[in-house]
């Protein structure tokens, strides 16, 4: 004997509130959301600590057989601070330069999950969430700006 199944995807049936086409395709609800956002935030971190990782390897392959003198403080030069001498460095392949890029990569990384939950809380609609995200992305850039 063969049983009636619905005919509908997930846990509830369709209503009049919601209707068969939207119970099937794609849902983009707050789970979905938390696992996008996790998602992301694993891969910034992954990236981040890959180039971080790769400038590493580069510096100890260059000078991994000099003698360091711990007596004397060398200062690096305050040169990769500024966009273009950071993009001049990568462009060399300056080991220096590619660790902080990624740095940058992981200081970026939580402000584009705010930016994500900016687009995510739009497209569900809720305005009180996006007020709030583009608060915290608003104090998260006026941070950094200020800062340099």
């Amino acid at each position: 004997m063969e049983q009636n199944r619905p005919t509908h995807s997930g846990d509830n049936p369709p209503s009049p509130d919601r209707p068969q086409a939207a119970t099937t395709g794609f849902h983009f609800d707050d789970a979905r959301m938390e696992l996008i956002m996790g998602r992301l935030l694993q891969a910034g971190v992954l990236l981040a600590a890959s180039v971080v990782l790769l400038g590493g390897a580069m510096v100890l392959f260059a000078h991994g057989g000099e003698r360091t003198n711990y007596r004397v403080f060398v200062a690096k030069p305050l040169e990769l601070r500024h966009p273009a001498a950071l993009l001049g460095g990568l462009a060399h392949g300056d080991p220096a330069a590619i660790i902080e890029l990624g740095i940058l990569l992981l200081v970026a990384t939580p402000i584009c999950r705010v930016i994500f939950a900016v687009a995510g809380f739009a497209i569900e609609r809720d305005r009180l969430y996006v007020a709030i995200s583009l608060t915290v992305l608003a104090v998260l850039l006026f941070g950094m700006l200020r800062g340099s």
